[in-house]
């Protein structure tokens, strides 16, 4: 499985390496990585470090699980699969030299049972607004690259995913209000998705709902909403009513969760 440690090559049809890493007009992520000493060993190779990068800003995921989500306290998920679909606010941004401010972007991801049970199957989705290097930059953290093993949830992710899907560039719609807990995500063609305080029918009254995870690899703090969602075409089908979403500010690094 990936980790933020391996080197990826592959061989074109005349034998010499490529860069498994997304280019378009020429332009490529390993343009974008320094070229980094390396400590040897008898069996392996290892990079010295990984590129630095940063993301501050909001998130909205949705998933079909209960509200509450089991798989979030390590528990499994409700009907037995894991589906979901996610999406952050870049307000702050860089990856190495690439700044990455005010851009949008989100994951589609399915697996056929538990994720720690892999076979899982993940799309990014890339605001179309992001040049090359900035689409490329984007696809390498949502894939796990350049992030420490264990330390957040894409590295994590990474490893029980099976098929990526090709990355999408499409225009992202995505509105979320933390005070209201509310949250709206439209990307054209692909996926929309609402997000609403949860609210008791008894008492007509919204139920705010919020966790702190001192040791998660998403989120330090998070608030707990209802959601809803529906893709609209692609090879991963959602189609959620009433189940588990949250919102939460979140601070990324090559390093984890800053908290």
């Amino acid at each position: 499985m990936p980790s933020g440690r391996e080197t990826f090559k592959l061989k074109a049809p005349g034998g010499d390496p490529i860069n498994r890493y997304p280019q378009e007009d020429g332009v490529a992520l390993e343009s974008i990585r320094r070229r980094r000493p390396r400590v040897y060993s008898k069996e392996k190779v290892y990079p010295m470090k990984f590129i630095e990068w940063s993301m501050q800003g909001v998130e909205f995921v949705n998933c079909n699980c209960a509200w509450g989500c089991p798989c979030q306290f390590q528990g499994l998920p409700t009907y037995g699969n894991c589906r979901a679909y996610g999406f952050l606010q870049i307000e702050q941004g860089r990856f190495g030299d690439v700044p990455l401010d005010g851009l949008r972007w989100g994951v589609l991801a399915a697996w056929p049972g538990a994720i720690h049970e892999g076979n899982g199957t993940f799309q990014t989705i890339v605001d179309e607004r992001a040049d090359a290097k900035q689409r490329a930059a984007i696809e390498a953290v949502s894939h796990g690259h350049e992030t420490e093993p264990g330390k957040l949830i894409w590295q994590v992710f990474s490893t029980t995913v099976t098929t990526f899907l090709p990355t999408l560039a499409k225009p992202i719609e995505l509105a979320i209000d933390l005070q209201a807990r509310t949250a709206h995500v439209r990307v054209p063609g692909v996926v929309e998705g609402n997000g609403r305080a949860i609210h008791n029918d008894a008492s007509g009254t919204d139920v705010p709902v919020r966790i702190t995870m001192p040791a998660g690899f998403e989120f330090h703090e998070a608030e707990f909403i209802d959601g809803s969602g529906k893709t609209t075409n692609g090879s991963i089908e959602l189609n959620f009513n009433g189940t588990h979403a949250h919102l939460a500010r979140v601070h990324w690094t090559t390093h984890g969760v800053v908290r």
